[in-house]
C-alpha cells in the first residue's frame, strides 16, 4: 500500500517555496447548519520542497490511544506546535500569517497552533471525527488545513447523517472548515489499498481549538 514519494508535476525543478494568494482564489461550498468549506488548490508553490523538508526536520512521535478494552496505536505520526512555540519552518509562519490577513475579520482571532501529521502510506488514516475539544464544541470556529506531499481523500459529512463529500487534497492544497463546521459535520482520511505515497497535513487552528 505504500509507494516512493512523487513530487507534483507543476513543482518540477522547483527549490523555492511560495505562498500564493487567497482572496478570489478561495472557493467556498456553503454546508448545512450555518457550516461552509473553503478550498484553495495550489496554494504553496514548491510544496514538495517543503513536505521534505517537514519530514527531516520535525520531531515525529508515534501516539497510543486506549480503545474499549485495549491500547492501539494511532495510524500516523505527530508532532504539536502549541501556541508561542516557533513553527519548524518559516514557510508556515508566513502561510499562518497569510491565513491570519485573509480570515481575522470573520474569525475574530488570529491562528495560534499547529498541529503536524505525516501519513507514512495507505495504512495511515484518521476516523470520522470533529474537531470538538475545547470551544469548537459549542462555538464556532475555523480549522485551516495545508496538505503536502502525495494527495489523499478528506471525506466530508453531517455529524447527524447524510452523504459524505470527497476532496482529493496534496502537493500545496489549503481547506478550511468554517462556521459550525466542526459541531455539525464530521471529517476523515480513510485508509486506501492503493498504493500511495507519504502525506503531512498541517492544522492551523485558533487558541482554544483541537
Amino acid at each position: 500500500m505504500s509507494a516512493a514519494f512523487q513530487a507534483s508535476l507543476f513543482d518540477a525543478g522547483c527549490d523555492e517555496v511560495t505562498v500564493g494568494p487567497l482572496g478570489a482564489e478561495v472557493r467556498r461550498t456553503e454546508l448545512t447548519d450555518g457550516a461552509w468549506l473553503d478550498v484553495r488548490p495550489g496554494w504553496l508553490s514548491g510544496a514538495d520542497v517543503l513536505f521534505e523538508r517537514l519530514r527531516d526536520v520535525v520531531p515525529w512521535h508515534a501516539e497510543h490511544r486506549v480503545m474499549y478494552d485495549r491500547t492501539v496505536a494511532v495510524p500516523r505520526l505527530l508532532c504539536f506546535y502549541d501556541e508561542g512555540r516557533p513553527l519548524p519552518d518559516p514557510s508556515l509562519e508566513e502561510a499562518r500569517a497569510r491565513l491570519d490577513a485573509h480570515y481575522r475579520a470573520e474569525l475574530g482571532e488570529r491562528f495560534a497552533t499547529a498541529g503536524l501529521c505525516f501519513y507514512r502510506d495507505g495504512r495511515d488514516s484518521v476516523a470520522w471525527h470533529g474537531d470538538r475539544i475545547g470551544r469548537s464544541s459549542t462555538e464556532d470556529t475555523m480549522v485551516a488545513i495545508l496538505s503536502l506531499g502525495a494527495p489523499r481523500a478528506l471525506l466530508l459529512r453531517p455529524h447527524s447523517g447524510g452523504p459524505s463529500r470527497r476532496y482529493l487534497l496534496g502537493h500545496g492544497d489549503l481547506v478550511v472548515m468554517g462556521g459550525s463546521c466542526q459541531r455539525t459535520w464530521d471529517h476523515a482520511v480513510p485508509k486506501t489499498a492503493k498504493p500511495t505515497g507519504p502525506r503531512i497535513s498541517v492544522q492551523f487552528r485558533p487558541r482554544g481549538v483541537r
